[in-house]
């Protein structure tokens, strides 16, 4: 098996600058994909020096260069835009359980008070099956 150093090593020197949102979202993308700016730069039809400045500093976008930026790293427009993770979506019971307790909150007091009593009633069978069980 070949192992190939010169794939694995950054190309160019490295910017003294921190990068925008953007420019670090395109960065990523750029190096998860093995390419250099000068690659990325002769799809765009603009320079090196060009792009570099996209990923360093706040540049002006047309509507038609995030599109074409997209597609040539195969992701929807949005997908550069995002900064950082955001929390993965609650699925399950205990995000279902918020939301139906968010439901409730707009019932009457009384409406809400019966079906507490009802979910009290059903917690303390349920802890005392599974004391049981174990």
């Amino acid at each position: 098996m070949a192992f190939d150093y010169n794939r694995l090593m950054q190309r160019g020197r490295p910017t003294k600058s921190t990068r925008t949102d953007f420019g670090s979202r395109i960065h990523q993308l750029r190096v998860k994909a093995g390419l250099s700016q000068k690659e990325v730069a002769d799809y765009l039809g603009i320079g090196q020096p060009s792009y570099a400045d996209w990923e360093r500093r706040n540049v002006a976008l047309s509507a038609g260069q995030f599109v074409k930026l997209a597609d040539f790293f195969g992701v929807p427009v949005e997908e550069l835009f995002k900064t950082g993770e955001t929390a993965p979506k609650r699925t399950g019971p205990a995000g279902r359980a918020k939301q139906l307790l968010q439901e409730l909150s707009s019932l009457s007091r009384p409406r809400q008070k019966e079906i507490l009593d009802v979910v009290e009633m059903l917690t303390a069978s349920a802890k005392d099956k599974e004391r049981k069980a174990s």
